[in-house]
């Protein structure tokens, strides 16, 4: 069986003193999974391991409950093989080299969603700011940065994101996640 490089990416965790999955716990709960070179990113929730089977929901349903039972909260997991995420950055509609990396971002979703979900956001109406959607994800550009974005507070809402898990991450750490999970 192939051994592939996977990226757990958690949603909603250690922000603002909350929720606190501290990554040098995250790093052995992931290898008593039975995952190896397992590597983290930053605080927010990036891990970065390797696996020898499954597909991406059972490893994520997976990680989702060793969280669960080791931290006592539940935590969205969504898990994702090193070949999408540098084909997410391939296919980046925005001139990525160009823009500073707080100004794009991207949103990654559980299942694949349509402009029909986001039919409501009039994009008119937030001009500089811009979005499109792709495999599994939305790529925002966000000129003045995510926290000035009225862009991203509206696409965050929860009428656009019901039944499905979705979690964002800024360029940097989109791109670096691309690099640690080259096999």
């Amino acid at each position: 069986m192939a051994i592939t490089t996977y990226a757990a990416l958690l949603r909603g965790i250690n922000v603002g003193g909350h929720r606190k999955v501290p990554m040098a716990r995250l790093r052995p709960l992931l290898e008593g999974l039975g995952h190896g070179d397992v590597r983290t990113h930053l605080q927010s929730g990036n891990a970065v391991f390797t696996a020898d089977g499954g597909d991406e929901e059972t490893l994520a349903a997976g990680i989702g409950r060793a969280l669960e039972e080791e931290f006592g909260f539940a935590v969205d997991v969504l898990v994702r093989d090193g070949a999408y995420l540098k084909a997410v950055v391939d296919a980046c509609p925005f001139p990525a080299a160009d823009l500073e990396p707080k100004q794009l971002h991207v949103t990654y979703f559980s299942a694949p969603v349509s402009e029909d979900r986001f039919a409501s956001v009039a994009p008119g109406d937030f001009l500089p700011e811009e979005f499109r959607i792709g495999d599994r994800v939305l790529y925002l550009y966000a000129p003045d940065g995510l926290g000035r974005s009225k862009l991203a507070e509206k696409l965050s809402k929860p009428e656009l994101t019901r039944g499905i898990i979705a979690t964002s991450r800024n360029w940097n750490t989109v791109t670096r996640l691309v690099e640690m999970t080259r096999d």
